[in-house]
This record gives C-alpha cells, sequence and structure tokens, in this order.
C-alpha cells in the first residue's frame, strides 16, 4: 500500500459507481462505542463531498459546453450519493451539541496535522492562527453541552484533545478586509501544500455549513442559538481566509483534477488509519470510486485543453498520509506563542502593532461594544454562575497565566492591546524561519 499513485489504477466504469438504496443508507455508528478519530474523518469526508458539490455545480454555472455540463453532472451524482451515505453515519440519537464537538475537535486536531507537516509557510501561519480560533470554540461548545445537557464532553473527544480557552472568540471578530492572504502558486508548490489547502478549505466550508443551518434548529436555549451565530461568522472568515490561498490562475478542468485527487488521497489515508471495520469498508469503496472519478477528470482535461496530469500534478504518488492523531503539545506551544496575534490586511501581526484607527478596531467596536451581549462570553459566564468555575479538560495549566482563571472569562486577550502581552507574537513555527520574514505578493507575513 505504500507508494500508491491513484493514476496507475484501472479505474471502475463510472456508470458501475451508481449507488442503490441499501448501500446509500448504511447502519450508523454507535455514539457511545466509535472512536471520536472516526467521528471526525465522517464529518471530514462530508465536508469533502460537500466541497465537490460546490466547485462542481459553480463550474457548471460558468460552463457554455452542454457536453461537458453532462460529464459533470454525472460526476456529481456519485458525489452526492457519496455524501448522503457519509452523513447518515452520524446516529439519530446523537445530538446537534454533541455532533458539534465533533467538528471541532476535527478542526483542531485536523489543521495541527497539517500544519506541522506543512512546507509553505505561508500555508503553516494561516493554519496555526485559525488553529487557536478553533481550539477556543470546541472550550465555548464544550461549557454549553456540560451545563445544558451534563454530558461530559471528555468523553465525546476521547481524551485525545484538551479543551480550554485559547484565543477568545470575541476577540476573533475582524474586518472583512483583514481576512484574505496572498494566494499560493500550483506550479511552484509541493503537492502536500495544494492538498493541504484543498482540505482545509472544505473542512472548515462544512463547519461553515453546519453551523449557518443548525443554528435555528438549535432548541435547547436562545444562548446555545446565539453562540452558534456567533462562531458560524468566525468560520466564515476562516473560509475566507483558506480559499484566498488557492490558486486563482488555475482553470476550471486543473482545478476538478485537484479536487478529485485530493478526495483520492483523503479516502485512501482514511482506509489506513480507520478502526471500525464496517467504515473501512465504506472508505474503499469511496476510494474506488473516486480513482474513477480522477480518471475522468484526467480525460476531461485532456480532452478540453489536451493538457496532461502531469502538468498539474508532477508526480501521482500520495505523499505521507492524513493520520488523525493528538497534538497536545504541539496546540500548547501555538497558544504560548501566537494567540496574541491578529491579522491585518494580509499579514499576521501582533496586536500591539496595530494602529488605533485600524479597521480590526472599528469592527470591534460595532461587534462587540457591549461585552455583556456576547454569547460566547455569555456561555462561560453561565457555567461559571451555575458551577462556579469554567469547564476544562486540561493535562497542565494553560500555557498564558492570562487564561488560568477558571472563574473570569478573558474578554480582553488579543483585543486590548495593553492587555495582550507583546511576548505572545513570536514565530510559533520554525525558528529562523527565513520565509517568516520573506515579502509575499501583498505584504509580510510576522510572527
Amino acid at each position: 500500500m505504500h507508494n500508491f499513485n491513484p493514476f496507475d489504477e484501472k479505474p471502475v466504469p463510472i456508470e458501475k459507481t451508481f449507488m442503490d438504496w441499501s448501500v446509500i443508507y448504511p447502519c450508523s455508528y454507535n455514539k457511545e462505542e466509535t472512536d471520536a478519530y472516526t467521528k471526525c474523518r465522517i464529518v471530514l469526508m462530508n465536508g469533502t463531498e460537500f466541497e465537490a458539490q460546490w466547485f462542481s455545480r459553480n463550474f457548471s454555472r460558468h460552463c457554455p459546453d452542454n457536453d461537458l455540463r453532462r460529464e459533470l453532472a454525472i460526476l456529481r451524482r456519485i458525489e452526492q450519493q457519496q455524501q448522503k451515505r457519509i452523513s447518515c453515519l452520524k446516529p439519530k440519537n446523537e445530538s446537534i451539541l454533541e455532533h458539534t464537538i465533533t467538528y471541532e475537535q476535527l478542526a483542531v486536531d485536523l489543521t495541527s496535522v497539517l500544519a506541522k507537516q506543512e512546507p509553505n509557510c505561508t500555508v503553516r501561519n494561516a493554519l496555526n492562527f485559525a488553529l487557536l480560533e478553533d481550539f477556543d470554540h470546541l472550550f465555548r461548545y464544550s461549557n454549553l453541552l456540560d451545563l445544558e445537557y451534563g454530558i461530559c464532553p471528555e468523553k465525546l473527544v476521547g481524551g485525545y484533545t484538551e479543551i480550554m480557552p485559547a484565543r477568545p472568540t470575541i476577540s476573533e471578530h475582524r474586518h472583512p478586509v483583514d481576512s484574505i492572504f496572498p494566494y499560493v502558486n500550483n506550479k511552484k508548490s509541493d503537492i502536500l501544500t495544494k492538498l493541504n489547502i484543498n482540505i482545509i478549505t472544505a473542512a472548515e466550508q462544512q463547519t461553515m455549513n453546519y453551523y449557518m443551518n443548525v443554528a435555528p434548529l438549535y432548541d435547547k436555549s436562545d444562548l446555545g442559538r446565539r453562540l452558534y451565530q456567533e462562531i458560524g461568522l468566525i468560520e466564515e472568515e476562516h473560509v475566507s481566509q483558506y480559499e484566498s490561498l488557492k490558486d486563482t490562475t488555475s482553470t476550471w478542468l486543473e482545478d476538478l483534477l485537484l479536487h478529485e485527487y485530493t478526495e483520492c488521497y483523503l479516502y485512501y489515508s482514511c482506509l489506513l488509519t480507520e478502526c471500525d471495520p464496517c467504515i473501512r469498508g465504506i472508505w474503499e469503496e469511496c476510494l474506488c470510486q473516486e480513482i474513477s472519478h480522477l480518471h475522468k477528470a484526467k480525460d476531461l482535461l485532456y480532452q478540453y485543453e489536451r493538457k496532461d496530469w502531469q502538468q498539474v500534478i508532477p508526480c501521482g504518488t500520495f505523499p505521507q498520509i492524513l493520520c488523525l492523531r493528538p497534538n497536545i503539545d504541539y496546540v500548547r506551544k501555538i497558544i504560548a506563542t501566537t494567540t496574541g496575534n491578529t491579522q491585518s490586511c494580509s499579514s499576521i501581526v501582533p496586536l500591539g502593532s496595530l494602529s488605533p484607527c485600524a479597521p480590526f478596531f472599528e469592527y470591534q467596536d460595532i461587534m462587540n461594544h457591549d461585552v455583556c451581549c456576547v454569547p460566547s462570553h455569555n456561555v462561560i459566564d453561565a457555567r461559571i454562575d451555575c458551577k462556579g468555575k469554567d469547564y476544562r479538560f486540561q493535562t497542565a495549566p494553560n500555557p498564558l497565566p492570562e487564561l488560568r482563571n477558571r472563574c473570569e472569562d478573558n474578554v480582553t486577550l488579543a483585543r486590548i492591546p495593553e492587555c495582550t502581552p507583546s511576548e505572545t507574537s513570536v514565530c510559533g513555527t520554525t525558528e529562523n524561519c527565513c520565509q517568516c520574514k520573506a515579502n509575499t505578493s501583498e505584504g509580510t507575513v510576522f510572527w
């Protein structure tokens, strides 16, 4: 199974990859017994298939050739069947909020794994920046789960992922102009970078979609509905950040090939790392289907643009597989070194470097001028009022002294300069990183 190249595989005819109802509706997992990372893989692949839909539909809406649109429609229908199958692995008795914990655990550990293996400094900085925000979201939702359901979040994450504050959610609301990074040139990029951008964009987009839809469906409290609203807005920021990294000069068919290659890579990674034999069988079947889709995309690229697949993906052999695993030490390092950062235009900068008239402060004054109305803060306050302190699962005290008080929620760190120590804004990835200091096409990334 090593040195796997999906372009070397013989594809199954596309027409033979359609599924019937007995396959489309699978047996759901047992929420009490299933491993936390199995649940994360399910959310990841559900989001990957959602991305396939979004991309294919936009491609079709910008394509004047009906023959090509029919080819896209065939691929899209099978992707739809895959999505229906994967999404229904979630059991009926798993609440919206329980499922949300899986979403945020995936965001934390997926982002960490991608950042640790990412060779491009700009992309790695973007990953580490949003990592702390998703980590804080896990903390907020966990407090809501404990408060309103009495369910132990530590059990849901399997003890793999810590639950404590990082950059406070209130500090994550930035002006829209501060949510765009320079795009990455695919022709000069490692295949791992191309994969990572596609993967994280799809995953964050799925999280955004989920929160957009479930906010009004959360029936436990207005507090919960408001929390989904707030964090959903932050996820929109994350999608804007990550999708801005995608190469805007790629053609639709080049991008289609990369999408299908990414899906093959993810299903292959899931197949090799899955511990549930039934779900592993689903990953294997989906991989077989995606190999057919990849070969179709390869043929369409040559038919319409006279390009060989190697012009887009020089070597089809997969890089190291994606393996979800605990990242406790890594996350702690990023908390300790980068919590005080924010984004300004295309750069990651220390909050203290902003001018008083920066868009960040203007937007914060609009959104959060009354801290008592901020849902992410209200959730922690409610838990403290009820049980005397916030809920946490941590292996040691928080790396930042400012975040160790469990009886008071911090609403100033990374939002108010005088309350944000400058030492939390140094490079948290590599020492003496020359790329961190190099000018990008739109600005310099500071760590």
